[in-house]
């Protein structure tokens, strides 16, 4: 394979501490040198001046359809998406049909995604089916490839089953991720409870649903003196208690994803299902308490949730499936709202989203460093650029950002050493 010749790039690169103009050799599929003025007169090359140069990006949470569901999504579609955002990474989560609760369903997942795009990290369940009740072998889906377990979608609503699940996938070494959600407190709920639900006339999801579970969590890591990664957090109290928790040393990490920090369930008075999440858009003082999150640490994880659904799926406001896609947008979106504000650093999105999801789950990557797998994503920062769900590289076009100008744009993303997406390309 023709080395690789990044030139006049600006690289940030937070594992380091680097950042600054240099040039990037890429040979064998490694990173072999980071310097200024490298020669490599039979290399391909990329000229990178004006752009900047960082690790692939790891989406910790993400939705692949595949297997049960493919006419949303599948593993290659998936990876499509991803690689068109720049992410080189991906965990899929376990809601699929049948459920990532075996070992013959993890080896499906990783022999389709060798010829993905992205890499592909299955997300075993807790329980056999989603059902709560009987506890899958933990052993066999790490062994099988699994990286962590999740009922996601939907808790685990027993918290002796519970707090055994988190014990024993733990010393089978598989990370815990808790869809925070009481069932109960939904009850059929489809959007935040509050005064945009009540004008809808519409039945509301309290934010106690997360609230409660979230605490629940939280109290059983510090007991049981385990460690668990609380998903998608969305709402103000559930951050404070996240932040008090680890501030007294609990073993809790989380995540949250653009859409928490960007926008409000204000957006639900168009009655259009692509607003409709889960857990759902909240009100601009939880945007603000999300925010706060990502700025002083307590996030961890920026991540999408990427959930894809076919239209007809999401043509009725109130009977559609929760969920929304994200992974071509969550660059430009953190880049929009985060960095082009002044609220954080290039090297703090790249810590939130290139380097903690792949050390909470134990995966490679994540650096610029010499010797280092060759996944990286390339962008130009300050090109503006609308969303049209239409050319959207996911099977489905359910996202909550059509329409929207997004400033910061993916030009190349390079996996394993080879260059897998180019923009106006692929």
């Amino acid at each position: 394979m023709m080395d690789l010749l990044l030139k006049n790039g600006y690289v940030v690169d937070s594992a380091s501490g680097f950042e600054g103009r240099a040039d990037i050799l890429i040979r064998d599929n490694l990173i072999r040198d980071v310097s200024e003025n490298i020669s490599a007169p039979d290399a391909q090359v990329i000229d990178c001046d004006g752009l900047t140069v960082i690790p692939g990006i790891c989406d910790m949470h993400v939705h692949f359809r595949d297997p049960g569901q493919t006419h949303k999504e599948d593993i290659i579609t998936g990876g499509n998406a991803a690689a068109a955002g720049g992410v080189t990474a991906v965990a899929c989560m376990p809601n699929t049909n049948p459920t990532i609760d075996n070992a013959e369903t993890v080896h499906y997942i990783i022999e389709k995604a060798k010829n993905a795009r992205t890499r592909v990290y299955p997300v075993g369940s807790i329980t056999k089916g989603l059902g709560g009740v009987e506890m899958c072998d933990f052993k066999e889906l790490h062994d099988a490839g699994c990286v962590a377990v999740s009922d996601d979608g939907r808790p685990v609503r027993n918290a002796r089953i519970m707090a055994e699940a988190m014990v024993k996938a733990h010393y089978a070494g598989l990370k815990v991720i808790s869809h925070c959600e009481d069932l109960d407190i939904v009850n059929g709920g489809i959007m935040n409870a509050g005064e945009v639900s009540k004008e809808l006339g519409v039945k509301g999801i309290h934010r106690l649903s997360e609230d409660i579970i979230t605490e629940r969590e939280i109290t059983l890591a510090a007991d049981l003196e385990v460690p668990i990664h609380i998903a998608h957090v969305s709402t103000a109290q559930s951050m404070q208690n996240i932040r008090t928790a680890a501030r007294f040393g609990t073993m809790v990490t989380c995540e949250t994803a653009p859409h928490y920090f960007m926008l409000t369930d204000e957006l639900l008075r168009s009655r259009d299902a692509d607003y409709r999440m889960n857990p759902p858009l909240r009100t601009a003082a939880d945007a603000q308490a999300i925010t706060e999150g990502v700025i002083d640490g307590t996030i961890d994880c920026i991540i999408t949730d990427h959930a894809p659904h076919a239209p007809e799926e999401k043509a009725d406001f109130e009977k559609a499936p929760n969920g929304v896609v994200g992974l071509e947008t969550s660059l430009a979106a953190t880049l929009t709202a985060l960095y082009h504000t002044g609220k954080i650093s290039l090297q703090r999105i790249i810590t939130l989203m290139c380097v903690n999801p792949r050390r909470i789950l134990s995966i490679p990557g994540g650096s610029l460093k010499s010797g280092d797998i060759a996944d990286i994503c390339i962008f130009d920062p300050n090109e503006e650029w609308v969303v049209d769900p239409a050319k959207l590289h996911s099977k489905s076009k359910n996202t909550c950002f059509k329409g929207m100008t997004l400033k910061g744009r993916v030009k190349y993303t390079i996996l394993d050493g080879k260059i897998v997406y180019t923009d106006g390309v692929d």
